[in-house]
Formats: structure tokens, C-alpha cells, sequence
């Protein structure tokens, strides 16, 4: 059982496993999308019911474009259904949803959904649902570096402005244009990979890691408590001691 008074404020998802998912069924990838996008449903609702603050998801990486034709305009597709089907729902429930990474350059479908549902969602003060699109943490980190240079070369930051961590944080994604996202507690990984594929490096610099051999269409809101349940055994030092 978890300690609803020990709930994590900000959870990560590297969604993992939909194309080995449809390969062990003999079906196209993008059925396996498919049946992602239907897990991703649940893990939102047991999320926001949970009182999660913030849950951040790792839907298409910059990386992705390198994926077949076909597959990626299947991922794009599904996109739209999901915001035509969901959005209401999500609204209802009180969802805010934010996006993390350059969505300007993905299909017009999917750009026109993405900002309705940003549109819609954008006075809400529940779960924030963040989800990282055509997102890449080392082009993360970079951009912010030439917004801060920009900003000086403009004349919104001093000449001699020290960069700190907090300055270089408010220039990320995470950072002030998307209401300061908390460093995620926790990171969850699924189908049994152990790494972060480019995926949010400076802000995990804490985090703590739970991984699961579950396939991503396969993940259960039972696995994501129990692996909340794996976190809440954790003892949380930040480097230093108790």
C-alpha cells in the first residue's frame, strides 16, 4: 500500500516497449502506439486521482524522427486522436496540459490539436500534464543557453550576469514559461531499458530511478503504485546525510 501523505509531487514517464509490444502480437508498430496511448489514458487518471502535482511523459524524442515514415506519421496521428477523444475528459477533470520541446515543426494536425488543448486546459489547477514533444534535454539545454545570450545581447539581462543554476533553469522548458515544473521525483522507466535517452539530464540530477520490465501498453495503474511504493522505501539524501 502507498502512503497517500508521501505521494511523489513530480513523476516522469519514459513510456518504453510499444513496438516490441506489437512485434510479440505480429501487428504494425503503430498498434503498438495505439495501445500506449490507451495505458497513458489510465496512468493519468490514477495520477490525478492519487493527487500527483505534476506528471511529465516522454512522448516523441528528437531522436524519433529518425523512426520510418510510416511510424512517425502514425505517432502523429494517434496524437490527434487522443486530443479529440480525451480532451474533454481531461478538462472535466481539471487537467492543465503542457507542452516541453519544439512542437512548431510537427505535422499541422497535430500542431492545431497540441495548441487547442493548451488553449482549453490553460486555467485549470490540477494534475499538469506535461508531455515532452519533439524533446531532446542536451537541444534543452542548449536553447536555453542561447535564450539566455539573446536575453543579454537584448538588453533583458545585464552585460555581466553570472549564470547560475537557478538563471539556467528558468530558461529550460521546465523553467518559468511553463509555470517552474519541479525537478521529477521520480522516473520511471518501462519494458527493462536502464537509461534516460536524452531525457530531462539536468533536471534529474536527483531524481530517483525505478525501472520495470513491464511493456509500456502493459503498464497498469497496479505497477505504477507499486512502483511508488519502491520510491516511498527510498531514503532521499540529496548528497548529503542523516
Amino acid at each position: 500500500m502507498i502512503d497517500m501523505d508521501r505521494i511523489p509531487e513530480s513523476i516522469a514517464v519514459i513510456m518504453d516497449g510499444n513496438g516490441r509490444w506489437a512485434k510479440k502480437r505480429f501487428l504494425p508498430r503503430v498498434a503498438g502506439h495505439n495501445a500506449g496511448m490507451l495505458a497513458m489514458k489510465e496512468i493519468i487518471k490514477t495520477a490525478s486521482t492519487i493527487g500527483v502535482k505534476h506528471l511529465t511523459v516522454y512522448a516523441f524524442s528528437t531522436e524519433n524522427w529518425k523512426r520510418t515514415e510510416e511510424e512517425v506519421s502514425g505517432i502523429f496521428k494517434l496524437l490527434v486522436k487522443y486530443v479529440d477523444s480525451e480532451l474533454d475528459e481531461l478538462h472535466k477533470n481539471n487537467v492543465r496540459v503542457r507542452i516541453l520541446g519544439d512542437y512548431s515543426i510537427i505535422p499541422k494536425a497535430a500542431k492545431n490539436s497540441i495548441e487547442k488543448s493548451l488553449a482549453t486546459t490553460a486555467e485549470n489547477t490540477g494534475l499538469q500534464f506535461n508531455i515532452a514533444l519533439n524533446y531532446g534535454s542536451r537541444a534543452e539545454i542548449v536553447r536555453a543557453v542561447n535564450r539566455i545570450n539573446e536575453d543579454i545581447r537584448g538588453g533583458k539581462l545585464e552585460a555581466d550576469t553570472e549564470v547560475t543554476e537557478e538563471l539556467l533553469s528558468r530558461y529550460l522548458y521546465t523553467g518559468d514559461e511553463n509555470g517552474n515544473i519541479p525537478d521529477p521525483d521520480l522516473i520511471i522507466r518501462t519494458s527493462g531499458e536502464e537509461r534516460l535517452s536524452n531525457f530531462l539530464l539536468w533536471q534529474s540530477a536527483y531524481s530517483e530511478f525505478a525501472f520495470t520490465d513491464v511493456l509500456w501498453p502493459d503498464f497498469t495503474p497496479e505497477e505504477f503504485k507499486r512502483l511508488i511504493e519502491v520510491y516511498q522505501n527510498r531514503d532521499r539524501r540529496f548528497g548529503g546525510r542523516k
